[in-house]
């Protein structure tokens, strides 16, 4: 007996409460990086607060330099410059876009380094302020502005943006929460060290590289909601009805029961009413 099956659930968006959380990290993300970076700005054109802790800091890193760290971190720096920055994002991007065949999650790869690229120009020309000490560079002369740094701030998107587009990919925002912790752990350390980074070559001073990190956070939170908007505003697809061979008879509902109950109910025609019936239509 062939019957009509239930159809299978349609594969759609993520919960409406998983979407909601997901526009409160991404809000929480955008207001935390934003209130870091305009305090550590305020504090340096105050001089004060952790502004503070500026040359303490340079001095006691210069003091505690070995020949492992600093080759080590002279790599990490190479590699996490704003141009290697800007071309392996592009570079990650365009391989993404031809093995998944996508265009949005690309997109917004470019899109935050460029922006990261573009505030970071803008900023270190608005504020003016200078690097510390030249001698105590250990990679050479480097004339560029100090604040914010650029390698923390574009490592820290980098690392960031992919790693919430790889969980994200997944589909892991519907299922545990430890792959996401573990994710954005693992690109908060990376941005660390390039922090570090700087701070030991003699490049940054503290607030530079944290307020580089608050709009590596800021942009990061960006993405998400963008993200966020684009997947809750995705239509749903329609439910389809399969036909295929039912496994075992199923219990009729109430419906179908006082259906049945109304139909033995109602008395047919009797027996001579039947008769005078066939008569009638075989003289016909």
């Amino acid at each position: 007996m062939l019957l009509a099956q239930r159809a299978p659930r349609p594969p759609a968006r993520p919960p409406l409460m998983s979407q909601r959380r997901l526009f409160f990290v991404a809000a929480g993300m955008l207001i935390a990086g934003e209130t870091i970076f305009w305090t550590v700005l305020a504090a340096v054109q105050s001089n004060s607060g952790v502004a503070a802790l500026d040359a303490p800091v340079h001095d006691r890193l210069v003091a505690s330099r070995n020949p492992l760290a600093t080759a080590f971190l002279a790599a990490v720096t190479a590699v996490t410059s704003p141009l290697w920055m800007t071309v392996i994002g592009c570079a990650v991007a365009l391989a993404w876009a031809v093995w998944k065949r996508e265009v949005w999650r690309p997109a917004l790869l470019i899109g935050a380094m460029a922006a990261t690229f573009a505030v970071s120009t803008l900023i270190k020309h608005d504020v003016g302020r200078g690097r510390p000490a030249a001698s105590d560079f250990l990679l050479g002369p480097d004339d560029a502005l100090s604040f914010p740094s650029g390698h923390t701030f574009g490592a820290g998107v980098f690392l960031c943006v992919v790693s919430y587009l790889l969980v994200a990919a997944r589909g892991t925002r519907t299922s545990k929460q430890s792959t996401s912790v573990l994710a954005f752990a693992a690109a908060a350390a990376g941005t660390l060290v390039v922090a570090f980074s700087r701070l030991y070559l003699g490049y940054h001073w503290l607030t530079d590289v944290l307020a580089a990190m608050g709009l590596a956070l800021a942009v990061t939170g960006i993405v998400i909601l963008a993200d966020a908007l684009r997947a809750s505003m995705a239509p749903r697809p329609a439910p389809s009805i399969r036909m295929g061979r039912a496994a075992l008879p199923t219990r009729p509902g109430p419906a179908e029961v006082r259906l049945a109950e109304v139909s033995l109910s109602e008395p047919g025609p009797s027996e001579p009413d039947a008769h005078r019936l066939g008569d009638h239509h075989r003289r016909g």
